[in-house]
């Protein structure tokens, strides 16, 4: 995982051997689209292979495919990524299969 030392809270603390999601909506992700990425890059790699994470992403930047998306396929092999729906609140939820090799 990366190392953070921006002093924010990391979102996940483990492995996750079951569907989960990712909190990536905070005030601190509103000011920092780079921490969303780093921070999805990082959940993904907490997420066992057969299971997926959703990407709660924060809505002050838009939908997730302009600037996340191409971030993670180009990081990761064997992943899937698929779009769910805009939140009540404004943020995006991106699923990310993590496909068994």
């Amino acid at each position: 995982m990366t190392e953070d030392v921006s002093g924010v809270e990391p979102v996940t603390r483990g492995e996750h051997d079951a569907s989960w999601s990712a909190n990536l909506e905070g005030p601190e992700h509103a000011m920092d689209r780079d921490l969303i990425v780093e921070q999805a890059k990082d959940a993904i790699v907490a997420t066992t292979a057969g299971y997926h994470v959703n990407l709660v992403t924060h809505g002050d930047h838009g939908h997730p495919e302009t600037y996340l998306w191409d971030e993670l396929e180009a990081a990761f092999d064997g992943l899937r990524i698929e779009y769910v729906d805009q939140c009540g609140c404004g943020g995006h939820v991106t699923r990310a299969h993590v496909l068994e090799e």
